[in-house]
C-alpha cells in the first residue's frame, strides 16, 4: 500500500504518540461510536466492522482488524473469541462475525476457531487456545457491580462462586490461570444498548438500557472496563438526577490493577481515543 503525504504525516504522528505513550506507561483504549447500529440494522455487522478498524487504526497503527489479528494470530494458532450469552444482552451474532472472519483471513481453519461462553472448558478449541479474543456487552450486575471484560473470563474456572465474595473483588486472579494468561490479544466492551442498573440477581428492566452505540476497545483489559464504568457512573447521575455510584461497588477494577497487575485502572493513566459520534458520549 502507498500512502499519499496527509496519510503518511497521520501515521507518523499516530506512531510517535504511541511511543510516547509507552514510555508514560499509559494504556490506550479506542471509544468508537456509530449511531447508524440504529437507524440501519441491516448494514450492522459491515458498520462494526468498520468501528474496529477505525479502532484498530488508531491504537495500533494497522489498517483494519485484520492487519492487526494478523501480527498476533498464525495458522496454525487455536482461536478462542470468548463470547457471553446472557439472554437479556448477548453478544450481538454480528460481533462475533466480523471477528470470526477476521481470524479466518489470518489463515487459521474453521476448526480451530470457536466462539463459546459457558461451555469454554469443555470446547476442544478452547482448550488447546493459543490466542483469545475478549468480547461481551456491559451491564449492571449485582454480585460485581458491572459485568464487563474482566468478569466475561469466570467461565475459565470449574468454580465460579470461589470468585462471587466481596463484591467479586477477585476477578483478576481468573487472568493468571494457565487457560488464559497472556493469551488474550484484544478486548471488546460492547456499549450498543448497554444496561446501567439492575436490582438483584439477573434482573433486567428494559428502562434501564440506552442506545448508545458504542464500543471500548483495547489490549489491557482493565483499562478497558475502567472506561466503560466511568460512561455508567456519568449515565446514572443524568438518569437518577444525583450522584448514584455503581452498586456493589466495581472493585475489582482496582484490583486488577493494583493486586493482580494487569493493567491501569485510574482515568490519569489511561488515554482514550475517540471515534465517531461524539454527542452525548458521557465522557
Amino acid at each position: 500500500m502507498v500512502l499519499n503525504r496527509r496519510e503518511f504525516i497521520k501515521a507518523s504522528a499516530l506512531a510517535l504518540l504511541a511511543t510516547r505513550l509507552r514510555a508514560d506507561n499509559l494504556s490506550q483504549v479506542v471509544l468508537a461510536r456509530n449511531s447508524d447500529l440504529f437507524r440501519y440494522p441491516q448494514r450492522k455487522e459491515e458498520i462494526i466492522g468498520e468501528m474496529l478498524d477505525q479502532a484498530c487504526r488508531l491504537i495500533f497503527q494497522s489498517e483494519s482488524l485484520y492487519d492487526f489479528l494478523a501480527k498476533k494470530v498464525k495458522p496454525d494458532d487455536y482461536v478462542g473469541i470468548k463470547s457471553n450469552v446472557w439472554r437479556y444482552l448477548p453478544t450481538p451474532a454480528e460481533v462475533e462475525n466480523v471477528l470470526v472472519k477476521a481470524a479466518l483471513k489470518c489463515g487459521v481453519s474453521q476448526n480451530r476457531v470457536s466462539v463459546n461462553d459457558r461451555g469454554v472448558l469443555k470446547d476442544e478449541v478452547f482448550k488447546r487456545a493459543t490466542v483469545l479474543i475478549n468480547v461481551r456487552p456491559m451491564r449492571a450486575h449485582a454480585w460485581s457491580g458491572m459485568g464487563s471484560c474482566l468478569k466475561n473470563y469466570i467461565m475459565f474456572t470449574s468454580r465460579p462462586a470461589d470468585y462471587h465474595p466481596d463484591s467479586c473483588a477477585d476477578l483478576g486472579a481468573l487472568w493468571h490461570l494457565p487457560q488464559v494468561k497472556n493469551k488474550t490479544v484484544l478486548n471488546i466492551l460492547v456499549l450498543f444498548t448497554p444496561l446501567f442498573h439492575g436490582v438483584g440477581p439477573h434482573d433486567f428492566n428494559p428502562q434501564y438500557l440506552f442506545e448508545y452505540g458504542g464500543m471500548v476497545v483495547g489490549e489491557d483489559v482493565v483499562a478497558v472496563d475502567a472506561t466503560g464504568a466511568r460512561i455508567i457512573e456519568a449515565k446514572r447521575k443524568e438518569f437518577f438526577g444525583y450522584e448514584k455510584p455503581i452498586s456493589p461497588p466495581v472493585k475489582h477494577i482496582e484490583l486488577a490493577d493494583k493486586k493482580y497487575h494487569l493493567g491501569n485502572s485510574s482515568a490519569e493513566k489511561i488515554k482514550i481515543h475517540f471515534w465517531g459520534d461524539q454527542q452525548n458520549r458521557l465522557i
